[in-house]
């Protein structure tokens, strides 16, 4: 039986050998064969469960595997993930309160699978999020992989505050009158009572400071009512108790209970909300640990007050009255308040760096309608737009300057300090800076097809991602909750049975200890934080690290595979000469039928030698039989006769003979670095042309300070062996190959793979796609194809090798931050715990009160972020 599915999440050749290869692992499949983009037919011998199908190939990565007739669901119902090459599993939806549950992916809009459980219990990359999640909300700890919130509201798993992805494009602006702001319009125009010109509203996205407004106000009233109680509670430690000449122990105890009430029912109440949610849910966490220990605390001091006669006299004081904890509770429940404080105050700062590339993005743009400018909604561009971009202003979308020139600061985008000078024809982008001229640009790219929108989008979805080095973390925060209650009731019996006199109160404050130190939410952050920080430092220096684990894995990357042009050398190449060794046919003829051949190719060597003609005003004739053959050149018939242009191996191809005379001459182009591509007309090789594309100025020294960090660079190209070998001569590379097709560096990759090696591959084309799937950390020019970039896990801009340098830099003081804060989070709980359990007291007499335990608790989450926050301002 055969039946054809649909499969997405492929986005390479590697995902469909992969797909391919792992359907056809599976018993009861005869035959699975996969196609690009999304189709899979498979023969099977007895049938095999979509289900089935679905949990394996889950297991080889985050793809999702469906019959063709599948109804897509409806809006607003769960969907799965899409990511190439990673290996997260999608999320079951919870049984309470999801209706505002959203999911959302990158290409498709697909169920779940029944089989995929929580996303932080597995190790896998966060799957990337599509336009459509931007304004919703998610959990910075990635507890539910994809899953994304239409409101703001607690993480159902480890009860955080769910934060906010933020907008890709500005909302829509208004404009008001600065002297009559209750004028309020859609588009740009004057004011109808005084005329005055409008201006642009600004919209300004105050989610977090209102959270933490809140939390603020909210704070105060805990204080307020906490400092009282502490005071009453501490007033007994005194000698001749002044409190006690107005009134008695009981009734204090009464006004702590009612000072209690604001503190633990508005100010806290949240706490033991998330407490309750989390037990329900049954995914237990810091906030279960809060409630249970600092709400057993309180209904006990009230149990105390009403029924004092049923507790032992172990819990009594020498007045009679029962020990009551109100002060613990308050202060407690204060001091994590505190820390949620902090801590929404810090984390609003881990996302700074997509905060200023949004800023980057204007919100009016000038357009140009009949030599007339009309203010607009950056949203309102369309392309082939002509815009008109003043002295100081940021350029609103992509495109190309139509008239003018002027110099662009780029920083904001590549890192690079230094203005670029542009002019007519010259390409620009959205949140550049212009100069001190005046230009018109035409629109070509708008809304989230611009770089920036490109790089926010890449951004985001790289800072929600998970490292593999959060693998033991996720799986000791996955047990690290019923541990700590177990621990708390063994230490309860423990000191119950063996402890000193009041044995029981002793029992009852150290287990409190114990609930209120532990910290699991320290251990969950302690990557997240790091990777988003990081991330965004690399994105301000022109860095693009489309994920966590391309970040970890590039500071253990050992070898460095390079392409040549366009990695290498400037991309930019241009013909020094067309020489012709007949005499049956001029230069200019050549010109002329190389010209029309290239006029069809989108490579960069056929870009220079139409540009060369179209300088000398020679006119391209048809081709209709052009073909490209890959990896050599390209052939067509022009005036009866085939014409090839390329590289030996393609003159070879067709039995083509190369003269001595030509090849002594193309030898000598060749070893002062130049590309030589020969000509022949039927079959006889008639010419050459010299083709010269300069070495980029900063790869020399990019690839000098890669080696003395211990990195072995190979340079992998298409060009013949004397051009490879005059270039790697002069940047001093012990090792290259040239001559090689696409398919023969995805093999030297799969070489020094298997020899151990960590490999890295920069390159630009469409031909190194297939090697930087492959390669352990593909990087992408950013001046290169779209197909190489998507292929790639980090991207540089500027495409520059030194960009490498900041690549490896980087992850290696991330990767280090994590580890950092990996220790402080293990260390703050292994020796957190027995400290309140109350292992020290029998050799130093040392015991940890709950509210020092409240305290530790509350700040250990906000060192692992302060720790991370640090990341923005290193030198990579």
């Amino acid at each position: 039986m055969k039946h054809t599915y649909k499969i997405t999440g492929m986005t390479c050749n590697g995902c469909r050998t992969k797909v391919e290869k792992t359907l056809n692992s599976i018993e009861g499949i005869i035959n699975a064969q996969v196609s690009l983009p999304d189709s899979a037919t498979i023969e099977m011998e007895q049938h095999v469960t979509t289900e089935t199908m679905q949990e394996v190939l889950a297991e080889a990565g985050n793809y999702t595997i469906e019959m063709t007739h599948h109804t897509p669901k409806k809006e607003g119902e769960n969907k799965g993930d899409s990511c190439c090459g990673g290996n997260a599993k999608a999320t079951e939806s919870h049984q309470n309160k999801t209706e505002e549950k959203t999911a959302s992916c990158c290409s498709t809009g697909h169920s779940t699978s029944k089989y995929h459980q929580h996303g932080n219990e597995h190790n896998h990359p966060t799957p990337t999020l599509g336009p459509e999640a931007a304004g919703k909300y998610h959990c910075p700890m990635h507890c539910e992989g994809s899953k994304v919130y239409d409101k703001p509201g607690d993480c159902p798993v480890c009860g955080m505050n769910l934060e906010k992805i933020p907008e890709l494009m500005p909302k829509s602006v208004q404009f008001t009158c600065p002297m009559h702001p209750e004028i309020v319009k859609d588009e740009f125009g004057s004011c109808p009572i005084c005329g005055m010109d409008l201006v642009p509203m600004e919209h300004s996205d105050n989610e977090e400071d209102a959270i933490y407004q809140k939390l603020l106000k909210k704070f105060k009233v805990a204080v307020a009512f906490t400092i009282p109680i502490f005071i009453i509670a501490m007033s007994e430690m005194v000698s001749n108790n002044p409190l006690y000449n107005i009134l008695d122990q009981k009734m204090w105890n009464w006004v702590q209970l009612v000072l209690s009430i604001p503190v633990v029912f508005y100010a806290t109440w949240m706490f033991f909300e998330k407490a309750w949610k989390s037990i329900k849910t049954r995914n237990l966490n810091m906030f279960t640990l809060i409630g249970i220990g600092a709400g057993i605390a309180w209904v006990f001091s009230v149990f105390a007050m009403l029924f004092p006669d049923i507790f032992p006299a172990q819990f009594k004081t020498p007045h009679g009255n029962v020990f009551v904890y109100f002060e613990a509770t308050t202060v407690i429940l204060t001091l994590v308040l505190l820390g949620q404080l902090l801590e929404a105050r810090a984390h609003s700062q881990t996302s700074g760096a997509i905060k200023e590339l949004l800023k980057l993005v204007p919100s009016t743009a000038t357009l140009l309608v009949n030599g007339e400018e009309k203010i607009i909604a950056i949203d309102k561009i369309q392309q082939g737009d002509l815009l008109r971009v003043k002295p100081g202003d940021k350029i609103p979308v992509d495109g190309v300057i139509n008239e003018g020139v002027s110099s662009i600061d780029e920083s904001m985008i590549t890192g690079e300090p230094i203005p670029v000078d542009k002019k007519q024809g010259d390409k620009v982008s959205s949140g550049t800076i212009n100069g001190t001229k005046s230009f018109v640009m035409e629109a070509q790219k708008v809304g989230s097809e611009t770089l920036l929108s490109q790089i926010i989008t890449m951004v985001n979805n790289a800072s929600r991602s998970k490292a593999p080095m959060q693998k033991l973390a996720d799986k000791i925060s996955k047990y690290f909750v019923p541990i700590v209650l177990v621990v708390a009731v063994l230490t309860f019996i423990v000191w119950a049975i063996f402890g000193p006199e009041p044995a029981y109160v002793f029992a009852f404050v150290n287990a409190i200890a114990v609930l209120i130190i532990a910290c699991p939410c320290a251990l969950g952050l302690a990557t997240p934080m790091s990777v988003m920080v990081g991330i965004g430092r690399g994105a301000q220096s022109g860095v693009l690290i489309k994920n966590a684990e391309a970040l970890e894995k590039m500071e253990k990357v050992d070898t460095l595979i390079v392409d040549k042009t366009g990695t290498i050398t400037e991309g930019k190449p241009s013909v020094e000469k067309v020489i012709s060794i007949s005499e049956k046919i001029s230069e200019t003829d050549l010109t002329q039928k190389i010209a029309s051949l290239n006029q069809y190719s989108e490579h960069p060597l056929a870009e220079a030698v139409v540009k060369f003609a179209k300088e000398k005003n020679i006119k391209d004739v048809d081709v209709p039989d052009f073909e490209a053959v890959k990896g050599k050149g390209v052939i067509g018939t022009i005036d009866g006769h085939q014409v090839s242009l390329g590289n030996d191996k393609l003159l070879h191809q067709f039995n083509i003979e190369l003269s001595n005379n030509l090849l002594e001459q193309a030898k000598a182009e060749q070893q002062q670095g130049k590309t030589v591509s020969y000509i022949a007309i039927g079959k006889e090789a008639v010419g050459y042309v010299t083709i010269f594309d300069a070495i980029k100025k900063t790869s020399e020294e990019a690839i000098k300070t890669l080696q003395a960090k211990g990195i072995e660079v190979i340079m992998l190209t298409g060009d013949n062996k004397n051009t490879a070998q005059a270039v790697a001569e002069k940047l001093q590379l012990k090792h290259f190959k040239a001559e090689c097709l696409p398919e023969d560096k995805l093999k030297e990759i799969e070489l020094l793979q298997a020899q151990g090696k960590i490999v890295a591959m920069a390159g630009d084309g469409i031909n190194d796609a297939p090697a930087l799937a492959q390669s352990d950390v593909g990087i992408a020019m950013g001046t290169g194809t779209d197909v190489a970039i998507e292929s790639a896990s980090i991207t540089l801009v500027k495409g520059d090798l030194q960009g490498i340098v900041k690549a490896k830099n980087l992850s290696h003081k991330v990767v280090q931050n994590i580890k950092q804060n990996l220790f402080f989070a293990f260390i703050y709980n292994v020796l957190g715990v027995p400290v309140a359990a109350g292992v020290l007291f029998p050799i130093f007499g040392i015991l940890l009160s709950p509210m020092i335990a409240a305290l530790a608790m509350s700040f250990s989450s906000v060192s692992v972020i302060g720790n991370a926050l640090r990341l923005r301002n290193v030198k990579i």
